[in-house]
C-alpha cells in the first residue's frame, strides 16, 4: 500500500479506500438482510477490500471500484455463508466480474509519476493523469504474437520491475515491497513458505523451458517473475487459508497448479496475465483436492 501510495498518489489511496468502504459496508448490509451476528470485528471485509485494490488499474473509477467491492463481498463471499464457507478467493471474484463487465477500464495502465524534486506536486499529478503505458507483460504477449523479439526489453526496464516504476495493477509493480511484505507474513508465520515456493518456482520453469526453446521470443524467466501479479498472488492471495487445500501435499499441488495455469496463459493464451483466472480454477479443485489428500489424525494411518 505504501509502494502504491508512492507511484500512483492520490490514485491509490482513493482506490484503496473506495474499496475497503465498499466491502465493509457490503458485509454489514448483508449480515442486517440475513439478520445474522456482526462479522466485521474479523476484519476479513478489509483485506478483500484491500487485496481487490491492489490487483485493479490506479486509474479505474471509483464507480467500478463500489462495484468490484460489493460483488467481492456479496457474491464471493456472503452468498456462501461468509467467512470459512466461501470457495473462492472473494477478491479475485470481483476482479473477474470487472474484467468481463469493462474490459477497457480494466486494461488501461497509468504510467507511476517520478519523484522529481524540482517538479511541483501539482506536475506530477498532471503527468499521472495524462499518461499511459503498456504493461511489462503485455510487451511480451505482443512480441510472442508478432514474434518482435524479446530483445525489445532494457535492463532499465528489467530493474524497474523491481522498484515499482512501471505500469501495472496499484500492488503488483513494486516486487520489493512485495518481498517485504511477504516475509514479513512468513517470520510471524501467518503463511507458510510451501504456496509462494510452489508458485514461482513452477512459474520460473515454465517460463524457462520457454526460454530455452525460443529465447528471441520468449523474454527469460525471471522477467516473468517480477512482472504482473505472481508475487502478490504467491504471497497474498494464494494463501488464503479458506481457499486452499488443508494437507501439506494438497498445498504443493495447489501451488503447482496456479504457477502452471499462469504460465501457461501467459505463454499460450490470448491474455498478457493469467494469475486471476489460476487461482480462481485452483479454488474450484480445491474441495477435490481435500478429497484425494485427507487430513489424518494424530495416530491414524493415510488411507491408500
Amino acid at each position: 500500500m505504501a509502494a502504491a501510495g508512492y507511484y500512483f498518489r492520490m490514485h491509490a489511496l482513493i482506490l484503496i479506500s473506495t474499496c475497503v468502504i465498499s466491502c465493509v459496508a457490503a458485509e454489514w448490509l448483508c449480515n442486517l438482510i440475513r439478520k445474522k451476528p456482526n462479522s466485521l470485528d474479523d476484519f476479513s471485509a478489509v483485506v478483500t477490500g484491500i487485496i481487490l485494490a491492489l490487483s485493479l488499474p490506479p486509474d479505474l473509477p471509483v464507480w467500478a471500484a463500489v462495484i468490484g467491492g460489493v460483488f467481492s463481498i456479496t457474491i464471493g463471499k456472503m452468498v456462501f455463508g461468509g467467512l470459512g464457507s466461501n470457495i473462492f478467493n472473494p477478491a479475485m471474484v470481483g476482479r473477474a466480474f470487472l474484467t468481463v463487465s469493462f474490459g477497457v477500464l480494466m486494461t488501461t495502465w497509468t504510467v507511476p509519476v517520478t519523484i522529481d524534486p524540482a517538479m511541483p506536486a501539482v506536475a506530477q499529478e498532471n503527468i499521472l493523469n495524462v499518461r499511459t503505458q503498456a504493461t511489462p507483460l503485455a510487451w511480451s504477449k505482443l512480441a510472442i504474437k508478432n514474434e518482435l523479439g524479446a530483445d525489445i526489453y532494457s535492463e532499465k526496464q528489467f530493474s524497474s520491475t523491481f522498484t515499482g516504476e512501471v505500469g501495472g495493477c496499484l500492488g503488483e509493480t513494486s516486487v520489493i515491497a512485495l518481498l517485504i511484505g511477504g516475509l514479513y507474513l512468513l517470520i510471524r508465520r501467518t503463511i507458510s513458505y510451501h504456496i509462494p515456493l510452489a508458485v514461482l518456482a513452477t512459474a520460473f520453469v515454465f517460463a524457462g523451458i520457454a526460454y530455452l526453446i525460443d529465447s528471441y521470443v520468449y523474454v527469460q524467466p525471471f522477467f516473468h517473475l517480477t512482472s504482473g501479479g505472481l508475487f502478490l498472488c504467491a504471497f497474498f492471495i494464494a494463501t488464503d487459508p479458506v481457499t486452499a487445500p488443508l494437507t501439506r501435499r494438497g498445498i504443493w499441488i495447489f501451488g503447482i497448479g496456479i504457477g502452471a495455469i499462469t504460465m501457461l496463459i501467459r505463454i499460450v493464451g490470448e491474455y498478457p496475465e493469467g494469475v486471476m483466472f489460476s487461482v480462481l480454477l485452483m479454488n474450484a479443485l480445491t474441495p477435490l483436492i481435500d478429497r484425494f489428500f485427507k487430513r489424518v489424525p494424530t495416530g491414524g494411518k493415510p488411507s491408500i
